[in-house]
Formats: structure tokens, C-alpha cells, sequence
């Protein structure tokens, strides 16, 4: 997507500190300004676009486990013991993923597995 533009005209742009038409088309502008006049070096360069990445993957996998929480705690509220476990199997899964690939720490996934089964185990 990027490898297309036409960066001698972008960098004129950025260095009078005007908007940008070939950036305002393409929907990049805040990204490139971003890595374009903060970074000097190549690698921080990388750095801001690779923790872009990973924070919008992060966030997303934050949004599945607090959903997987909510859609738990919703049945032992309706006290739906059966709907309460399948939540908690799917729950556990999401929960145990996000602390495998490091976006959760293990004992805090370990944690909210821990208190999610004890208020299912304690439906009658």
C-alpha cells in the first residue's frame, strides 16, 4: 500500500508542516506523519509501525476476554447453569490464549479463570 507513494513529494509536505493530498487520499496520514517526523533513525522508524501493530492486536484480544468475562458472568446472573459452563469453557480458552501469547500475565489469567469457575461452582 505504502511502497506505491511518492515520498520526495510527502517529505515536502511534512517539512512545511502541511497537509499532505497523497497521504489525505490513501487514509495514512497520521501513521506516516508519525514514523516520518518523530523517527530519524531507520529502526525507531520500525519500532512506531511494529508497536502499531501489535497494540491494535492487543486490544483486540483485550476486547474477546473481557467479552468471554461478561458473557459468563450474564448466565450466573441468570443462574443458567448449563449456559454459565459452556461460557466458561469458551471463557477459559480465550483467557488462556491471551496469556500464551503475552498480552495477559499467566497469574492474572489464572486469576480470572480461577474466580470465574468458583461463581459458576456456586450456582445451586
Amino acid at each position: 500500500m505504502t511502497e506505491n507513494l511518492d515520498w520526495n513529494k510527502i517529505y515536502e509536505y511534512v517539512y512545511i508542516k502541511r497537509p499532505c493530498p497523497i497521504l489525505m487520499k490513501q487514509n495514512i496520514i497520521s501513521e506516516c506523519l508519525e514514523v516520518y517526523t518523530l523517527a530519524n533513525i531507520k529502526s525507531a522508524k520500525k519500532r512506531i509501525l511494529v508497536t502499531k501493530t501489535r497494540n491494535e492486536r492487543n486490544k483486540s484480544i483485550k476486547s474477546a476476554v473481557k467479552t468471554a468475562i461478561k458473557k459468563v458472568e450474564a448466565a450466573v446472573a441468570a443462574n443458567d447453569k448449563a449456559a454459565a459452563e459452556a461460557a466458561l469453557l469458551s471463557a477459559t480458552s480465550v483467557i488462556d490464549k491471551a496469556a500464551k501469547i503475552g498480552v495477559e500475565h499467566k497469574y492474572n489469567a489464572a486469576r480470572k479463570v480461577s474466580r470465574l469457575a468458583k461463581a459458576v461452582n456456586a450456582m445451586a
